[in-house]
């Protein structure tokens, strides 16, 4: 026995749909805007925490013998403060882009300054020093090795 739909079994079953549909997409965004939420909190996580890092750095530039309290193998200089605090800034740019926070141009010229400052300047012969004691996050210190240092060996 086959049974008509009329127009307005029709027209229920069309705005049912419609309802359904709509929570989906509610749904659906509302989800995409929590993931959001969430990257924008730990962004301001890290930017806080990076802050302290560049205070701590701006102490230790000025009186080099204070970085004995985090490192007391090393002889206080100015020139492995500078190296330090130069690192934190590239491990910085690096979850910044981690994060989608630098768009591809402003990554491109990152990713050069490091492989130029990794080629030209004495922050390789640093990095060769404190990257056994793991100062920086694993991600970052493959990055290092593979992109930067492994970069800078085929140029």
């Amino acid at each position: 026995m086959v049974s008509e739909i009329g127009f307005s079994d029709m027209l229920s079953l069309a705005q049912t749909i419609g309802i359904v549909g709509t929570m989906v997409l509610t749904l659906y965004f509302s989800k995409r805007q929590i993931q959001s939420l969430s990257i924008d909190q730990q962004t301001r996580v890290l930017n806080d925490l990076d802050e302290k890092v560049h205070k701590m750095a701006e102490l230790v530039l000025e009186r080099p013998s204070i970085q004995k309290v985090i490192d007391n193998q090393e002889k206080p200089s100015e020139e492995l403060a500078f190296s330090f605090y130069v690192l934190w800034v590239c491990a910085h740019a690096y979850a910044m882009r981690q994060r989608n926070v630098l768009n591809d141009n402003e990554w491109t010229g990152w990713l050069q300054w490091m492989r130029n400052s990794f080629r030209k300047g004495t922050i390789r012969e640093t990095w060769k020093q404190v990257e056994p004691d793991r100062w920086f996050n694993p991600a970052f210190q493959n990055f290092i090795n593979t992109e930067i240092i492994g970069a800078n060996l085929l140029t």
